[in-house]
């Protein structure tokens, strides 16, 4: 004698359940699938945006705008430019430029420097003397060797490393909030 799971109107419930579970699993996967992962840039230049609403800069940093520069060969393309359309900080509108010099950064309040500069990083920290502005970057060692914030990858998600010894020459105070978040925070160049 076969074994009965049940009546037929059970059965056919659990099979019904079953089916829309499928279903709703297949959807949900469709939705995820469709909305792309952002790019590693993409998450840097939001990072830039945010670096801005932690940082305090000394009385006298002015300006008509609030001035994201990147130094060298821009790897954000149009992502940057879309990211910051709108945006305000400090009551002033950001602005993107593009820079080829350290000596045109004067006027930027966060300056992301290009992997591209690594070779002459000193040079063009040198030019900056020590000036109220936030140096950002993804090169290797870069918190290390003079800059003030890093981003590093861990796995695929995009973190940062702070060095407060260099914020604090350039006469910058990170809120407590951003320095939670960071991966690592160190007070010199040479090293933790």
């Amino acid at each position: 004698m076969p074994i009965r799971i049940g009546s037929q109107p059970e059965h056919c419930l659990l099979q019904n359940a079953m089916v829309a579970a499928a279903c709703v699993l297949l959807v949900s996967t469709l939705l995820f699938a469709d909305q792309p992962r952002p790019t590693e840039y993409q998450v840097e230049a939001t990072y830039l945006y945010n670096f801005g609403k932690f940082v305090q800069w000394p009385a006298g940093a002015s300006g008509s705008s609030f001035a994201i520069c990147v130094l060298g060969q821009d790897p954000f393309g149009p992502v940057l430019d879309a990211t910051l359309a709108g945006e305000s900080l400090g009551g002033k509108p950001v602005v993107v430029r593009r820079l080829s010099k350290p000596q045109e950064a004067m006027e930027c309040r966060i300056l992301f420097i290009n992997a591209n500069q690594e070779s002459h990083l000193e040079e063009v920290l040198a030019a900056l003397d020590h000036n109220a502005i936030l140096t950002v970057s993804d090169m290797p060692d870069f918190s290390r060797r003079g800059g003030m914030i890093q981003f590093i990858l861990d796995g695929q998600r995009v973190r940062f490393e702070v060095n407060l010894t260099n914020t604090e020459y350039a006469r910058l105070t990170l809120s407590s909030e951003l320095l939670r978040v960071a991966t690592a925070v160190r007070k010199n160049s040479s090293g933790d």
